[in-house]
């Protein structure tokens, strides 16, 4: 049986939420890092991978309950 298309929609939106949420504060986190100790982008480049790799995780916990919570 195929999902209701509201939860679909719930899950998009939590979806790019948190792959665009975890993004966006690497990346500020990584400028106020480089403007701190005067650094060029290293740590604005850091902090752009490691939000990707925190969205990707949420993302994936997000769609794990979401499946787990349709059976």
């Amino acid at each position: 049986m195929g999902i209701k298309p509201q939860k679909a929609i719930v899950l998009a939106s939590a979806v790019s939420a948190n792959l665009a949420g975890g993004t966006i504060l690497g990346i500020f986190s990584g400028i106020y890092l480089d403007k701190l100790v005067s650094s060029k982008p290293i740590f604005t480049i850091i902090g752009l991978l490691l939000g990707l790799a925190a969205g990707i995780y949420g993302m994936v916990a997000t769609v794990k309950k979401f499946t787990e919570a349709g059976e």
